[in-house]
Formats: structure tokens, C-alpha cells, sequence
């Protein structure tokens, strides 16, 4: 009984793994001209059940039940823009989360830096 049980839920788990791989979560790069080209990331979340029971008083002759079922469910999260030497994030959805805004500052902010302490090393 536990060879059946094992195939069955082998065969069920086989079936996710075709579906769910790296380019579920990060998408193929998409061009949109020769400066801006588009990358789509999702969110993955998988769901996954099996069981069987074992029928019979002979394990020889023993019959054997069980089932094993998954589900996937992809959801669009943003698009990273690469536009030359920027990235940025566009979210999907109406809202930001503050992972999304510190993303879209992160690049402005070193530029800022980087160009005061230029003009300290240029006034030193």
C-alpha cells in the first residue's frame, strides 16, 4: 500500500512542478523599444493534499484508494522597467507597499549622494 500511496502523490506533485517554475515568478523580459525593456515578476502560492487507505484483509490482495489533488495561483505583482542604466519598479496594483517606494527612490537618492560629496571633494 504505501508504493500506491507514493505514486499517487509523486504523480500529483510532479504535475505542480511543471507548472510552477522561474519563469512563473519572473516572466521573460519583454522589449518595448530599443531603450525600455520590461521584466514581469508574480507572486507564486501553491496548495497541496493527498491521501489513500488501504481496503482488504489479505495485504497480497489488499485494494487500494486514494486521490491527491494541488492548486496554483499566480498572481501579477510588478513589471521591473530597465530603461538604460535605471530600473524601476511598476507596481501592479493601485497601492505601494513601502518595499515598492524604497525600490523607486533607491537610485535618485545615490545620485544625490554622489553629487554632494562631489562638490565637498571639488570645495576640499
Amino acid at each position: 500500500m504505501d508504493n500506491k500511496a507514493e505514486t499517487v502523490l509523486n504523480g500529483a506533485l510532479d504535475g505542480i512542478k511543471k507548472l510552477v517554475n522561474v519563469d512563473t515568478v519572473i516572466g521573460d523580459p519583454i522589449k518595448v523599444n530599443d531603450e525600455i525593456t520590461l521584466i514581469p515578476i508574480s507572486k507564486v502560492t501553491c496548495g497541496f493534499a493527498g491521501g489513500g487507505s488501504g481496503f482488504g484483509g489479505n495485504p497480497q490482495n489488499e485494494h487500494f484508494g486514494g486521490g491527491a489533488g494541488g492548486c496554483v495561483k499566480v498572481t501579477p505583482m510588478c513589471f521591473l522597467v530597465v530603461k538604460g542604466d535605471n530600473i524601476r519598479m511598476l507596481p501592479v496594483t493601485d497601492h505601494e507597499t513601502g518595499l515598492e517606494k524604497l525600490v523607486d527612490i533607491v537610485p535618485e537618492m545615490v545620485d544625490k549622494i554622489t553629487g554632494i560629496v562631489r562638490e565637498n571633494k571639488d570645495t576640499l
